[in-house]
């Protein structure tokens, strides 16, 4: 018997060692085969925009399929939670947005924890928003919209991409700060909310300057200031909420790269030096930049803490502002 232990343990050991010495050869190989890229919103919004530009430029970094797969719904929660439940062989990766780590303290049953059940890769941009109406309002600055407000209370709709995103708590720290009552109308991603405020449904909404940009620049929405403490590079000319009146305004949106938690770190690591290879270049800097956003590309050691410290920093938003899921 005990000789049968003995056998069994060394056959274990050999094996377990055969397993990890494969572990670097898995990531140099990798992906032998096309990888699920998630983006758990609807096209048209900036987790889409960008998603799609990674997703191509890693297919092409590797000369293998990237799988856009759009799965949108509950403010981005039900992709995540895909991701979450996917295998943990290197061929799922998702991306996760600040909504997911909002979401943590407005839905008990999430179905995923945004720092514990995932490989974190990289953060891959900050994104400003934008203060939008529609050009048929009657105003033009951050006063004139709060002078609105205050005569008109709870006449005014403003759009999010869904309870527990940016752009919901952007609004609600302005209604706040600003003392005003506008109603909120969520919608399943930053996508169909532009329409709707594109055809006049919506007067008022926080959007990221690259999914709303270009109906800005057209001339169909009217920029009125940028949700952060310094003006947008590109847009100099668009002055901030904090330099409008409402003094210490700051907030915006961020994306990152994820994979299900257990994803052997050397594919981790592979595919975080690829793309930080990718964001560091001065041609992807740019792109982003014209679409608007600033390149991060961290470790995925940072990513993870930064992943935690915007948890537990929105949870006290969330409680402060008694906002629940919708």
């Amino acid at each position: 018997m005990h000789c049968l232990k003995r056998f069994v343990f060394a056959l274990v050991s050999v094996l377990g060692l055969g397993i990890v010495a494969l572990l670097p050869v898995q990531a140099q190989n990798y992906p032998g085969k096309p990888v699920r890229f998630i983006i758990p919103f609807p096209p048209g919004g900036p987790t889409d925009i960008l998603g799609r530009v990674i997703s191509q430029r890693l297919a092409e970094t590797w000369n293998m399929q990237v799988i856009a797969d759009n799965r949108p719904g509950a403010g981005g929660n039900v992709g995540t939670a895909l991701c979450a439940q996917a295998p943990p062989d290197g061929y799922t990766m998702c991306m996760i947005s600040i909504a997911q780590t909002i979401s943590r303290s407005i839905y008990p049953q999430l179905g995923f924890d945004p720092v514990k059940d995932f490989a974190h890769v990289t953060l891959l941009a900050t994104l400003p928003s934008l203060l939008l109406v529609h050009s048929s309002l009657p105003v033009r600055s951050v006063k004139e919209l709060i002078a609105l407000a205050k005569a008109r209370p709870g006449a005014l709709n403003y759009a999010s991409g869904g309870s527990g995103t940016s752009s919901q708590m952007l609004m609600e720290l302005f209604k706040r700060d600003g003392g005003i009552d506008i109603v909120h109308v969520p919608y399943k991603g930053t996508g169909p909310a532009l329409i709707d405020q594109l055809s006049g449904q919506i007067e008022v909404a926080f959007s990221t300057i690259m999914a709303a940009l270009p109906y800005a620049q057209s001339g169909r929405l009217r920029m009125i200031a940028v949700s952060t403490k310094q003006r947008f590079p590109r847009l100099l000319h668009v002055p901030t909420i904090d330099e409008s009146g409402l003094k210490g305004f700051d907030g915006g949106s961020w994306q990152g790269l994820i994979m299900p938690a257990g994803t052997a770190r050397e594919v981790v690591s592979k595919v975080n030096a690829d793309l930080v290879k990718m964001l560091k270049s001065p041609a992807m800097k740019d792109k982003i930049l014209t679409l608007g956003g600033i390149t991060i590309g961290d470790t995925p050691d940072e990513f993870t803490a930064y992943t935690k410290a915007e948890v537990e920093k929105w949870a006290k938003v969330v409680k402060a502002a008694g906002i629940h899921g919708e």
